[in-house]
């Protein structure tokens, strides 16, 4: 059964929220709260995560737990399941994509959970077909040679991944860590919960992390580049590919 109307009601009534401080909070107008509480309403998937993001709560726990009965759950996050994140929405609310630079990469780490933090990014709306509605995304730049043939200062457009469950390996994504901040590697599953990242510069050695480490997860999904690949870059990347091929084949006939 859905309370999402009853618990949008009690979640503002215990925090001593008005319509019109939840409709603040949320970035919508105050008539679209009442018509929330009310049933008249859906919240789009864009407010439902900004409501589970201010009330600590999962998605299912918003809509599936009848909050006035039972009280709020504890908010526990399995291992295999990332948290929801903030994000922005312009004045129809439509979600908009928040650009994350290389300058800014130091303080997404401490910032990244903070809707204010995050409503302070530059961001921009891009209706392109390849950008689903629906999905939540987020451009990080890059720097370094690490993942050549991407250039340093490019531009990736990734994809929210709500768990680790959906991760693919061999795919490209953009790890928020603990340890590391922002950071983009080849991702391959390692047990139940461990993961082994390769640069595509074969000068890198990959490095395993923890699932426990990982705050978001982003899957990588296009890029934009304003600095075109000189000759020298794509022969060098052409030859880093050949070498890597090699080295997997040689690792392969010793197994054999």
């Amino acid at each position: 059964m859905n309370y999402l109307s009853g618990n949008i009601k009690y979640l503002r009534r215990i925090s001593q929220l008005t319509q019109s401080g939840l409709a603040d909070k949320l970035q919508i107008k105050r008539s679209l709260v009442g018509a929330y509480e009310e049933g008249r309403a859906i919240p789009k998937i864009a407010v439902l995560q900004q409501l589970a993001v201010a009330f600590q709560l999962t998605l299912d726990q918003l809509i599936g737990r009848d909050f006035e009965s039972n009280g709020l759950p504890e908010t526990v996050v399995g291992q295999a399941q990332l948290r929801i994140l903030p994000i922005v929405v312009d004045q129809y609310n439509e979600e908009l994509i928040p650009i994350v630079p290389v300058k800014a990469s130091a303080g997404y780490l401490n910032g990244f959970a903070d809707p204010e933090y995050v409503g302070q990014l530059p961001r921009f709306s891009l209706p392109v077909p390849e950008l689903s509605v629906g999905k939540t995304y987020r451009v990080f730049q890059i720097e370094g040679d690490s993942m050549l043939p991407i250039l340093s200062g490019s531009y990736l457009f990734c994809e929210f991944v709500e768990s680790i469950t959906d991760l693919r390996d061999a795919q490209t994504y953009v790890l928020i860590t603990k340890e590391e901040g922002v950071v983009y590697k080849r991702v391959y599953l390692q047990g139940d919960n461990q993961f082994l990242l390769k640069s595509d510069n074969s000068e890198y050695s990959p490095y395993q992390v923890e699932g426990t480490s990982v705050l978001e997860l982003w899957k990588a999904r296009g890029v934009l580049s304003f600095e075109l690949p000189k000759p020298n870059q794509i022969e060098i990347s052409r030859i880093s590919d050949v070498l890597s091929e090699m080295k997997e084949e040689i690792r392969k006939l010793r197994e054999d």
